[in-house]
């Protein structure tokens, strides 16, 4: 668990760069298909289950011009919809012969190895988030029960993937998928925020080379536009916030082996009709309006540093989250395209 630190010859005289040149990885835009970003830090360090009520209303009414005796009533059903909960674990060992070691190439074991936890934990709450620990029981939001999935059609001129769609054809149907999820979730006529996650050869057609022809679609002023651009545009005039993201390992997650896109809108506002509202119940509270959640014990993994015998410490990381988890799994789409 130690750092990796070999010996090194240098030529004097010379100069050493104090930079470091670090290995990237990719900084997933998972957690923005999350009410507020970011999971909710709810959980106690032992809660095993989270659990949350669901409210089905019916009402029947009767008209007439005289009263009726025998009237129908309000007839509400409450449901409880759950989602297990994990504690992901990771520790570190070094002594001193490893920091002085470590020292010599100009770098701090100690917040290495503290980085190095992080990342794979956040790592691991990413793969929750999207695939979940156990898929068969509907975790993660790429299994969500009840979410909408969808395989990109051929175009006008047969092609059925993204790097050979005709570009304003793609955004035409991307605004189709979007304005379908906005009327499933009832958000037709109110701003919302929409997240497109999909692997970064996606993002990079539809940003860069999905230019759209001048026929299909002009910017304001003059000027063509990509196939991003156009969605997000469009969408925009509408007062809708599209942001695209970015997630690699949704590459071969889509059905047959096929890359698989997330639009989805993390949360909905409540629909409100002034002064007489027909969706009334709805104020009820405390209401929810949030559609895909993840939960945690802590913002951060806990560190519970421990001695060892001859002088080493052991550094345990921790931190308790659930899977990715649709509870308005109508504001899912998952789109199946091969690139």
């Amino acid at each position: 668990m130690a750092g990796l630190t070999p010996s090194f010859v240098q030529l004097h005289p010379s100069y050493v760069m104090p930079e470091i040149v670090l290995q990237y990885q990719q900084a997933s835009g998972a957690f923005e298909l999350l009410q507020g970003g970011e999971p909710l830090t709810r959980l106690s360090s032992g809660d095993l289950v989270v659990y949350m009520k669901r409210f089905d209303i019916r009402t029947d009414t009767t008209a007439g011009q005289a009263a009726y005796n025998q009237l129908p009533s309000v007839t509400i059903t409450p449901t409880m919809i759950s989602t297990a909960s994990y504690l992901l674990r990771v520790r570190a060992e070094y002594d001193h012969h490893d920091l002085a070691a470590f020292g010599n190439w100009g770098a701090s074991l100690v917040e290495a190895q503290r980085l190095g936890t992080r990342q794979g934990i956040f790592q691991q709450m990413r793969s929750a988030l999207l695939y979940g620990f156990e898929p068969q029981n509907g975790e993660g939001l790429l299994n969500a029960a009840g979410a909408t999935a969808v395989t990109l059609p051929a175009d006008s001129n047969g092609n059925t993937s993204i790097s050979t769609y005709d570009n304003g054809q793609l955004g035409f149907f991307f605004l189709t998928q979007l304005g379908q999820l906005k009327t499933r979730t009832l958000q037709i006529g109110q701003p919302t925020k929409i997240t497109i996650l999909a692997p970064q050869r996606v993002l990079a057609q539809v940003m860069y080379a999905g230019i759209v022809q001048l026929v299909q679609y002009q910017r304001v002023g003059a000027g063509t536009n990509t196939t991003a651009g156009m969605v997000t545009d469009i969408a925009g005039l509408q007062g809708d916030d599209v942001t695209w993201e970015a997630d690699d390992t949704l590459i071969g997650q889509g059905a047959g082996g096929t890359d698989a896109i997330i639009m989805t809108a993390p949360e909905v506002k409540k629909p409100v009709g002034t002064p007489i509202n027909t969706n009334e119940f709805a104020r009820l509270a405390p209401g929810f309006e949030g559609c895909n959640l993840q939960l945690c014990d802590m913002d951060a993994p806990r560190e519970i540093p421990t001695p060892l015998a001859g002088g080493a410490i052991d550094v345990l990381s921790e931190l308790r989250i659930t899977s990715g988890w649709s509870v308005r799994p109508e504001a899912l789409t998952v789109i199946s395209a091969p690139f």
